[in-house]
């Protein structure tokens, strides 16, 4: 089976744009929206638990539509998850800090740890939330630090 040269170009062509429009940075999205998490966390010693990091992201275009943050750490078989609040975006890089509680959670100590940090556009139908979309995340391992 012979295959023409128009045709052959027309393939190679065609898979050099597929991978030009699918292809992106790690831990960025088609809307130049980003997270970003410190190498470290802290673990105070009214049993609660730090994170930070920036971000950036452009304003939602439908209305009903936020963007919140959400962040967790992972120890070993234990995984706590907590909120860092609703992002201003604006398209300016800003600072986001995160507390959790580990009352209920005392396996988290000082050390290593992995982080995960996510920016999700929720768009809500009354006040439920209609759909959950991560729109930027990054995982890393991180240091926890006791103050």
């Amino acid at each position: 089976m012979r295959i023409h040269g128009s045709r052959l170009a027309l393939a190679a062509l065609s898979a050099l744009a597929a991978t030009a429009v699918f292809t992106t940075q790690a831990g960025a999205t088609s809307f130049d929206q980003g997270i970003s998490v410190q190498p470290y966390g802290h673990i105070s010693e009214g049993d609660t638990i730090t994170l930070s990091g920036t971000y950036h992201c452009e304003a939602p275009s439908l209305v009903g539509t936020s963007l919140q943050i959400a962040a967790a750490v992972v120890q070993g078989n234990t995984r706590l998850a907590f909120g860092g609040g609703e992002a201003q975006c604006d398209g300016a890089e800003h600072e986001w800090h995160a507390t959790g509680t580990l009352r209920f959670t005392p396996d988290v100590h000082p050390g290593e740890a992995l982080a995960e940090v996510r920016l999700n556009e929720i768009t809500l139908s009354g006040l439920m939330p209609k759909s959950i979309d991560t729109v930027a995340e990054e995982t890393r391992e991180i240091r926890l630090i006791a103050r």
